[in-house]
């Protein structure tokens, strides 16, 4: 029998035809590959995991599943065992594997931990909630008749900064989360019975996906599936459009689902009606003045760059916090003057060790005193150098300088100065260079976005099964990298010509 896990049962929380299709036609759902943002997250998770169990060096690991995992765990909570590493209990249909259970000899209970891999306790109906989650676990071992003491969420201590070696009691936060749990207690029994009655019915059909009610980003996997009627480019798609859940509604409710159908008189933003109605003409909106005047304030030379950085959650090296990206590597196309030739500079961290002196080594070398430094969402890139500069007092008045003199060639289209149908509401790189240049593409790099390159970095550099491995690697890091920044003079090159 194919049990309601802890996965499924979240799943149903957050959208019960999802939850249901998964459990019974698991192939729409495989369809629908994890992005590498994602799959990182889940390799985060699993490091985390295997950190926090240093908390308890008296554990005992059940690497077993299914019937034989809950057979091995009777022994163990017969015998006592003073820490159990995934013990697991099947309650009707339902399965808990636990994270962490802790044996308290002195009151003759047990101490439930679950390890989340946040800074902090995800809760109050945020998306995979905590508390639903150690609940859920909670209700069954109860059931099951064993007597829990306290139920706590084990998660990273966000102000940790590593010193020479890791301090795992430092590292992570132990948050007592008992009260929550019997506050909640009685609503998760009636949860956990709706998705017995909803996960165990023949078919979908009385089941809905809410999922239209939300925003592109946050439809669940089988969202086409259930939704045919939406189509490719939808309301769903409208800018942040996902925190207007009231906007949103009204216009599903009204059973209007395309771009196009949206009244005219519809109460939206300015950037959401300007998506709308370019769209709807196909005619770009151009404010030519404000582009020039954005332009023309810059001063040479100018400086293309783009940082590619890992955001481990342990960290990995002396001064970072959890999830503190490690820049390795930066892009730097250069123009000394409106006629003079392009000049590009590159960096690239290939040892198993601190990048951070070598980058800024680098930086120093390759951007001179004067000329704006242009970027693609500054945020970022001025974040990063203001931890470089914490991490390298040396080099702060440096970095300093370099973040006074950055501009933010994404602002021309967050401004709204240049809205083309086909951005489709974005203001993402990888949106506008199709558009402003389409000779230009990532399609044939090997790497083609953030998030395949930080990691193919951390398993291809730092942990290089062989020297051809992490050369290659390394030569499709570079040329990614040098796609971003060639990217963004191109479109500058572009807008000069437009204003021209």
């Amino acid at each position: 029998m194919q049990h309601i896990t802890k996965t499924i049962y979240l799943e149903f929380l957050t959208c019960a035809k999802n939850a249901w299709l998964k459990q019974h036609k698991p192939e729409l759902a495989s369809k629908f590959e994890l992005s590498a943002f994602e799959k990182s997250l889940v390799a985060n998770g699993n490091l985390v995991e295997s950190w926090a169990r240093k908390l308890f060096p008296s554990g005992i690991l059940i690497e077993e599943f299914g019937e034989t995992a809950t057979t091995k765990t009777q022994q163990y909570i017969k015998d006592k065992q003073p820490v159990i590493f995934q013990s697991t209990f099947i309650l009707g249909k339902f399965l808990a594997r636990n994270d962490v259970l802790e044996y308290d000899k002195d009151n003759d209970c047990w101490n439930l931990y679950e390890i989340k891999g946040t800074n902090t306790v995800k809760e109050n109906g945020e998306e995979r909630d905590h508390i639903d989650d150690a609940a859920f676990q909670y209700v069954i071992l109860c059931d099951c008749g064993i007597k829990i003491g306290s139920v706590n969420i084990i998660h990273l201590n966000k102000e940790y900064i590593r010193g020479d070696e890791i301090n795992i009691h430092e590292l992570f936060v132990i948050e007592d989360v008992t009260d929550k749990i019997l506050e909640r207690e009685e609503s998760t029994r009636e949860k956990m019975n709706k998705a017995e009655e909803a996960l165990f019915q023949e078919d979908e059909r009385a089941l809905e996906c809410t999922c239209v009610y939300k925003g592109r980003s946050n439809h669940c996997s089988t969202f086409q599936y259930s939704h045919p009627e939406v189509p490719e480019y939808s309301i769903h798609d409208l800018s942040r459009i996902g925190l207007s859940k009231k906007k949103l509604a009204e216009l599903v409710n009204s059973g209007i689902l395309g771009i196009s159908d949206v009244p005219n008189d519809f109460k939206l933003s300015d950037t959401q009606r300007n998506q709308i109605d370019v769209h709807k003409s196909q005619i770009p909106i151009i404010d030519h003045a404000s582009i020039k005047n954005e332009l023309e304030s810059l001063s040479y030379p100018l400086y293309f760059l783009d940082y590619e950085t890992y955001p481990s959650a342990i960290p990995l090296f002396k001064g970072f916090k959890p999830y503190q990206h490690i820049p390795f590597q930066f892009s730097l196309h250069v123009l000394n003057s409106s006629d003079g030739d392009l000049e590009h500079h590159e960096y690239l961290h290939t040892d198993n060790s601190d990048p951070t002196e070598g980058i800024i080594s680098a930086l120093k070398e390759s951007i001179g005193p004067e000329g704006n430094i242009i970027v693609w969402y500054k945020p970022f890139e001025q974040t990063r150098n203001s931890e470089l500069g914490l991490l390298s007092p040396k080099n702060r008045e440096f970095l300093v300088d370099i973040n006074s003199r950055i501009y933010d060639l994404m602002d021309i289209f967050h401004k709204q100065l240049h809205v083309h149908p086909n951005f489709r509401g974005s203001t993402s790189i990888k949106k506008v260079l199709p558009v402003l240049v389409p000779k230009l593409s990532y399609k044939e790099l090997e790497i083609k976005e953030g998030g395949s390159a930080m990691e193919a970095w951390f398993e291809k550099i730092l942990n290089y099964s062989s020297e051809e491995e992490k050369n290659e690697t390394a030569k499709n890091l570079l040329k990614y990298c040098h796609m971003d920044t060639y990217a963004m003079y191109a479109i500058w090159k572009e807008l000069i010509k437009i204003i021209s």
